[in-house]
């Protein structure tokens, strides 16, 4: 395999066709040895229209060899025919990861345009690699095309698709993406044409709805908080406030009350007794109780009503007496 077997390592012109040729000889060496199998007819069943490429004929070929390495564990006259056609589909996927492998610089030129805020340089180039693998799948050394030429457009569709699918808040679907990709280059020839162009320009153009058009321009806009719903009211409210629930805790007010609560508990812990820890705990819900009336608390001690009062009474006013806490 030469320099193929380098990670990494571009190849020349000659190299690519040299593998891309062992590829395919390897494959039709393992398509003749399922084809000598009992599912040999697997190979020529007829599929949809969009698994008929390279790439699904290498799957079909992969799938069969594996249903076939199954039938071999039961059958020894099949067992010669999976193995001869597993050895020559490995060396296929081996010298195709070479080949694929050999773009690595491609994948990393090309993920460098396109790194940005909600991507990250290595993540793109691990999906150049995905690129690469797709391309090295569908590479056909008899159209006498150079593999760096054909692989750099499919690690250009991985990159773009990875950035529309998880480069925005909110994902778009595929074909959302497009339109609004022939979109924004309809506006750059206008403008650079110096034309004025509006919604209906832009539908006309790309056989679009109006209302299709103007929903996808809004994509990726940002808002501000600040900003009026209606400017054709100076005292019209912000956006923020529309969104603000009004029925919502404070967050100061919950901070406040929850340091005035802890107060409290230690207080409660350090100088009182425990009739008056139990009296103040119960009375105010304190450890996450319930508040409790005078009444019902004078019942679970025994004592009048009155009694409870004056206990909690007695409590308070040690406390602030010591000043641990806020009366």
């Amino acid at each position: 395999m030469g320099s193929a077997a380098r990670w990494g390592q571009p190849l020349t012109a000659t190299e690519e066709l040299s593998i891309g040729e062992r590829i395919v000889a390897a494959e039709t060496r393992a398509t003749n040895a399922v084809r000598h199998s009992p599912l040999g007819t697997r190979l020529d069943r007829v599929r949809p229209k969009t698994e008929r490429t390279r790439a699904g004929d290498v799957d079909v070929l992969a799938d069969t060899i594996r249903e076939l390495e199954d039938m071999a564990r039961g059958d020894v006259a099949v067992r010669d025919i999976a193995h001869t056609a597993r050895m020559a589909l490995s060396e296929a996927e081996s010298l195709r990861w070479a080949l694929a492998m050999s773009g690595a610089r491609i994948a990393a030129g090309e993920a460098r345009k396109l790194a940005g805020a909600f991507l990250d340089l290595e993540d793109l180039v691990q999906e150049g690699f995905v690129g690469l693998w797709r391309a090295a799948k569908r590479f056909d050394p008899r159209r006498k095309l150079r593999f760096s030429t054909y692989a750099r457009w499919w690690v250009r569709a991985q990159l773009t698709r990875a950035v529309d699918n998880t480069g925005r808040t909110v994902r778009l679907p595929g074909c959302a993406v497009e339109q609004r990709r022939n979109l924004r280059k309809l506006i750059d020839t206008y403008d650079a044409e110096g034309r004025n162009w509006g919604i209906a320009d832009l539908a006309k153009e790309l056989s679009l709805e109006p209302e299709r058009v103007a929903f996808l321009l809004n994509q990726g806009r940002t808002a501000s908080l600040d900003e009026a719903i209606d400017d054709s009211d100076s005292d019209s409210r912000s956006l923020g406030a529309t969104l603000a629930d009004a029925d919502a805790e404070n967050p100061s007010e919950a901070v406040v009350h929850l340091q005035e609560v802890q107060r409290l508990h230690t207080g409660v812990q350090e100088l009182l007794s425990e009739r008056q820890r139990y009296v103040l705990t119960h009375r105010y819900g304190l450890d996450g109780l319930d508040k409790r009336s005078l009444a019902s608390i004078g019942r679970s001690l025994q004592l009048s009503r009155e009694r409870v009062r004056q206990i909690e009474i007695e409590a308070l006013r040690m406390m602030r007496q010591q000043a641990c806490i806020r009366a």
